[in-house]
């Protein structure tokens, strides 16, 4: 299945959204620190039972997370970059890289030479971002129609 990854979240009810959305799909939640407490009460009302259902796994640096994906490729999501999310043909075990909900990835982090491509999510225009959970239920759903829906029923 495909993994998310979010780089220094700060909002905890997006994490706890997204919990969920890795139990649903099957997808391997990535959570690169710093990050709030993850007793915090906004995160597990988010994620209500779905936590024994979700693999997460938190990483002290993003290079421990390269490390742990070794060779899958990485998709760095910002609303700087010009290739759309449905134009990448994905394959299982793909990183869906998110930055943190205030500032979004830091430049160095988008060009980083292990990133395989830099993706945007089309909105209109004069808008300035979406909700971080959101944004990965799109990709994330995107990812697995291509796959065919593998397990779902």
């Amino acid at each position: 299945m495909f993994q998310i990854c979010f780089v220094e979240p700060r909002i905890a009810g997006n994490t706890g959204s997204a919990i969920r959305l890795a139990a649903a799909t099957g997808a391997h939640l990535h959570l690169v620190a710093p990050l709030f407490d993850l007793e915090d009460s906004k995160l597990r009302r988010a994620g209500l039972d779905y936590h024994d259902l979700a693999v997460v796994t938190v990483h002290d640096s993003l290079d421990a997370a390269y490390t742990a994906w070794g060779e899958a490729r990485v998709f760095a999501f910002t609303t700087s970059a010009t290739r759309s999310h449905t134009d990448v043909a994905y394959e299982p075990g793909d990183v869906l890289m998110f930055g943190s909900e205030p500032t979004g990835l830091p430049e160095d982090v988008q060009h980083d030479a292990r990133v395989t491509d830099r993706l945007r999510i089309p909105m209109l225009e004069s808008r300035r971002s979406m909700n971080l959970a959101n944004c990965a239920s799109i990709a994330v759903y995107e990812a697995w129609r291509q796959q065919g829906f593998p397990g779902a029923v």
